[in-house]
């Protein structure tokens, strides 16, 4: 969603919305989530509000872009490109590790907003296909580097790979979120890991 341009304390008080708005959504659902609530969770009056969104699909819009934004920035977090083995094993550890600390709570919210949304709002789910495509893009790229230093052979497929890595994440972060335990999304993104290896030359 696109805003207009604010003064700091407007964008901090916009910013404080979003959050208590997204912390709401992915906990209780969209649909139980009112406008009441994420005004008593964010501290502000109904004309603050709706200064910054004329409506609840707004301010879903705007949950979508920042948690797409928070976990994008995760993917970039001290690992660069991932472009090598190495570096996937990195992201493994890393996204393991947060899942550790949360106690498995919570999932990834982009996969609880896309379960909750995708049958009901179809704007929000083209957002949220939207979103996934630019996490997807993020390992195809560098799977492709992977590919034209010679390290995956060259009749993989980047594009497939990084659609069956995501949909590793995605699966292995369910099973972790409802077993409370971070062996599955391990699992499953090294079994993804190993395919990778077994395709290099």
């Amino acid at each position: 969603m696109t805003t207009q341009r604010l003064t700091r304390k407007g964008q901090a008080t916009r910013d404080r919305i979003v959050s208590a708005a997204a912390r709401l959504m992915i906990e209780q659902g969209v649909a139980r989530t009112t406008i009441e609530d994420i005004q008593a969770a964010a501290g502000v009056s109904p004309s603050q509000l709706y200064h910054y969104f004329p409506g609840k699909d707004a301010l879903v819009s705007a949950v979508i872009e920042q948690q797409t934004a928070q976990v994008l920035e995760i993917q970039h977090s001290g690992l660069g490109s991932l472009d090598s083995i190495d570096s996937l094993t990195n992201w493994r550890d890393l996204m393991v590790g947060i899942l550790t600390d949360v106690q498995c709570a919570g999932g990834c919210p982009l996969g609880s907003l896309a379960s909750d949304l995708s049958e009901s709002d179809p704007v929000a789910r083209i957002q949220l296909a939207g979103a996934f495509e630019q996490w997807e893009g993020l390992i195809r790229d560098g799977l492709v580097q992977m590919r034209d230093r010679g390290e995956l052979a060259a009749d993989a497929d980047p594009a497939e790979l990084a659609v069956a890595m995501l949909a590793a994440v995605q699966g292995g972060l369910l099973l972790s979120q409802v077993r409370r335990d971070p062996a599955p999304l391990r699992i499953a993104v090294d079994t993804m890991i190993d395919h990778l290896h077994a395709l290099t030359r």
